[in-house]
């Protein structure tokens, strides 16, 4: 019961924001004035969306998340984060009268990386369950920096376009900005908000209360310093250290992170190996299974099989049952580590009872373990 009280309230909370959000931002771009602008920013501003949520999806195949909640994160981040964002620094410049200088190196990384990581804290108060471990929490702070950027670059590249009281602005200017955001800097929004995304997932793998606190909150600080230091560098010498500050901070930081990253996948499929083996020691499915759960190349030789054997709803049944196994092995890890949500018991009833009815309807592959490691 708590736990459906929990969604409803996260649901609840984010379908405020997000209403609210979209309203702000489209009052934002109605009173721009130049429905050409926008749409060339908008067009312009989706290109590096495909590819950059597709580099989080591969991220995330050993235990996908929800679509609905990742979908949830990119609005989050196109609509509640920048009109938040948006508000907050006005409302300094109104108040303070900030300079440019300050609003971008001190202001806008605390208000941007605040607004961008309520989501992913929402997340670890209500939905605690979805999250695993730090893998999980890079995939959400990717999703919300891609939602964040893409309103961005919007609003930057229809500026460029229109021009201001120092330049006449054009396509060309448009696309050069392009350049610069959308083809060498795409992933700068999704990078600074990792580093709470990985606070989130160390307190949900800790035993440690202090940790739980100081994780989270440390990663924020870790994400404006680095939203700060990116922002400051640009601003060197009139932006002329730009490409010395790109080449010598941001990519060698965002392959460090990359790293990190597909290291981090790679944990996540021993980790899931381990629990699903402990889980087949507890009688909760087949020691033979194993192998073809724990491995992704293993788990699509099934749902080939599967479809050749059985058509699609052999392959629809191979699919759900891998679903449910994975996220009862993920489930279970978390239990062996005493970081288990309070659901626990709740989500794997409802794990295995979704397996047995599944499990007359699999056609695996014979002889049963044969080929699971390629």
């Amino acid at each position: 019961m708590r736990a459906r009280a929990n969604n409803v309230a996260f649901t609840t909370w984010v379908g405020v924001f997000l209403f609210a959000g979209a309203g702000v931002m489209a009052l934002v771009l109605a009173a721009a004035g130049a429905p050409q602008a926008i749409a060339i920013g908008v067009v312009l501003a989706a290109l590096p969306v495909g590819p950059l949520v597709g580099v989080y999806l591969w991220l995330d195949r050993y235990e996908p998340e929800p679509r609905s909640l990742l979908l949830l994160a990119l609005g989050w981040g196109a609509f509640v984060a920048t009109s938040a964002a948006i508000f907050l620094q006005a409302f300094d410049a109104f108040a303070f009268g900030s300079s440019e200088a300050h609003q971008s190196v001190v202001v806008a990384p605390l208000t941007e990386e605040a607004a961008k990581g309520l989501f992913i804290v929402l997340l670890l108060v209500y939905r605690r369950a979805e999250l695993d471990g730090v893998l999980d929490g890079i995939v959400y702070a990717g999703m919300v920096g891609i939602g964040f950027a893409f309103t961005e670059n919007i609003l930057y590249l229809s500026q460029a376009y229109i021009g201001d009281d120092t330049h006449v602005g054009s396509i060309e200017d448009a696309v050069t900005l392009f350049v610069i955001r959308g083809v060498f800097s795409p992933f700068a929004h999704p990078f600074f908000t990792a580093f709470l995304g990985i606070g989130v997932g160390i307190a949900v793998s800790s035993r440690s209360r202090s940790l739980q606190v100081l994780a989270p909150l440390a990663g924020y600080l870790l994400a404006v310093a680095a939203h700060a230091s990116w922002n400051a560098a640009m601003l060197l010498d009139g932006g002329s250290a730009a490409v010395a500050a790109y080449l010598l901070l941001m990519v060698p930081a965002f392959v460090a992170f990359a790293a990190f990253a597909v290291w981090a996948r790679r944990r996540e499929g021993v980790l899931l190996a381990h629990a699903l083996t402990d889980c087949a020691r507890r009688g909760f499915l087949d020691a033979a299974e194993v192998p073809w759960l724990s491995r992704i190349p293993a788990r699509r030789v099934c749902r080939q099989h599967a479809r050749r054997v059985g058509g699609p709803p052999a392959l629809q049944a191979m699919r759900d049952y891998q679903g449910e196994a994975i996220e009862l092995g993920f489930l279970h890890h978390r239990f062996l580590r005493g970081t288990a949500p309070d659901s626990y018991a709740e989500l794997g009833q409802r794990y295995l009872r979704r397996m047995f009815e599944l499990r007359p309807l699999l056609v695996w592959p014979q002889p049963a373990g044969v080929g699971a490691g390629r």
